[in-house]
């Protein structure tokens, strides 16, 4: 390419030749190395690298401002100015935006801004890769296959505006699933990881977990249908509050459409949601879990609005000692609700004050179920937050504090609002991966939780 190939310098070259009223640029420089295995052995692995260029025109007309939002991967310096008034045509078609405010203002360059973009390559997984290889022959040894892959993506997004703003952020996202067999695969178990460098995770503690579970399900009961007192580990929490946080928009609250709706009007913020001191926040600077301190937005949503790009981020809770404190707003949703700006967050922490581990809560456990994870999670009543999924890859039954048996797999029927307020403890926060949400939310940190009650509400014959 030529002289305008450095992210940076795209940014500031489609400013340049913007001709509209306001325009915002975000250059994504994207990299990601994999490696997959399955039965004990290596299959696949690569890296790969590309660009991707959003332009969002602004044009103020007689009855307001219009926005266009065009994105496009692998610009040249010649698609350029044909990206950007591609744009512009966008905002000139379209009605005046609704969600529609001031550019944020410029502030000081962010440091790096006019450096090269972080990648990431098969280094990341320079340790890793060889305790997974000894993982694979402890597997062997002991009878089991193991299949999974791993993934590391290092995203830096640099963002540029016509009212001065030049920001920076590296984004590193890692992924680590691992499944083991039995060889003749009737038995199945999972465990899935959240890294920033993959030097924080252990294939091998792994694989002793997942051969201890494979264990339990030596022996099999079959078990009906209903309420079970049910402790779900970190990841199964994460998969429900992930969705409860995305549907937790003021103004859908505010209209009346949502579980967070007030009846007669109004939100639910200040009522009681949670039986225990539950502490459901987001801080961008959270250690491990760090995410973007200012609002990245491609598109505009319930959750963010193009107009806010570059607006500051701090850290919120969105629950506070069990009450609801905050619900997501833009400045734009935030004016018409009269709540705090609160875009949505770039991660999620719940906290309970407990400090037993999931084990040390088994060894609790008179009689109960222990779950592994949930997927298939769909929505079936907003207005309650009711979800409906699947149980996979483990259920087991605890009795006298000790795990007996792997039981039959339970499509389940529960609203996470509604749980939170029948939780009777809450154990250890950890950094955890959700499982059904782990393409679109990684960043994520939950205790395991105890639910007197959870409802079973058929049984499922996945595995």
């Amino acid at each position: 390419m030529s002289r305008v190939s450095k992210p940076y310098e795209i940014v500031e070259r489609a400013l340049e030749l913007s001709r509209a009223d306001g325009c915002v640029v975000l250059a994504d420089e994207h990299s990601s190395a994999n490696l997959r295995w399955a039965g004990n052995a290596l299959t696949t692995n690569g890296v790969t690298r590309g660009r991707t260029l959003t332009v969002v025109a602004t044009v103020d007309g007689a009855e307001g401002t219009a926005s266009g939002v065009v994105s496009r991967s692998a610009v040249t310096a010649d698609e350029l100015e044909p990206l950007v008034r591609a744009a512009e045509a966008a905002a000139r078609a379209a009605g005046p935006a609704e969600d529609a405010q001031p550019l944020v203002a410029g502030v000081p360059e962010s440091p790096g801004f006019r450096d090269a973009p972080a990648e990431t390559s098969s280094e990341v997984f320079g340790e890793f890769a060889p305790a997974l290889g000894e993982a694979f022959g402890r597997a062997r040894a002991g009878g089991r296959e193991l299949y999974g892959f791993a993934s590391h993506e290092l995203t830096s997004t640099y963002l540029g505006t016509s009212t001065g703003l030049r920001l920076r952020h590296d984004q590193p996202n890692g992924t680590l699933e691992l499944n083991a067999k039995s060889p003749d695969r009737t038995r199945s178990a999972w465990a899935g990881r959240a890294t920033r460098d993959f030097t924080d995770v252990d294939p091998l503690a792994m694989d002793e977990d997942l051969a201890r579970r494979l264990g339990w399900a030596r022996r099999r009961v079959e078990l009906p249908a209903g309420r079970y007192e049910t402790l779900l580990p970190p990841t199964a929490v994460a998969d429900l509050l992930v969705y409860q946080q995305w549907s937790a928009t003021a103004r859908d609250a505010a209209e009346g459409r949502t579980v967070f709706s007030r009846p007669g009007g109004g939100t639910r913020v200040g009522e009681r949601l949670a039986s225990l001191p539950l502490t459901l926040r987001s801080d961008p600077a959270e250690p491990g879990l760090e995410s973007a301190p200012f609002v990245i937005a491609h598109t505009s949503g319930d959750d963010a609005s193009v107009f806010d790009n570059g607006l500051p981020l701090e850290p919120v809770d969105w629950i506070r000692e069990g009450r609801l404190e905050r619900l997501v707003t833009t400045r734009h949703s935030a004016a018409l609700t009269r709540s705090p700006v609160a875009p949505g967050p770039g991660n999620l922490v719940l906290e309970g004050g407990g400090d037993r581990s999931l084990e040390e809560m088994v060894a609790a456990t008179g009689r109960g179920l222990l779950l592994t994870c949930l997927w298939y999670i769909r929505e079936v009543d907003p207005a309650t937050l009711l979800l409906t999924g699947l149980t996979r890859d483990g259920v087991y039954l605890v009795e006298g504090g000790e795990v007996v048996a792997e039981v039959n797999n339970f499509r389940f029927n529960e609203s996470p609002v509604d749980l939170l307020g029948r939780v009777s403890e809450a154990g250890r926060t950890e950094r955890t991966l959700p499982r059904e949400w782990g393409d679109w939310f990684t960043r994520a940190a939950m205790p395991p939780l105890r639910v007197p009650d959870f409802h079973m509400s058929s049984v499922s014959q996945g595995v």
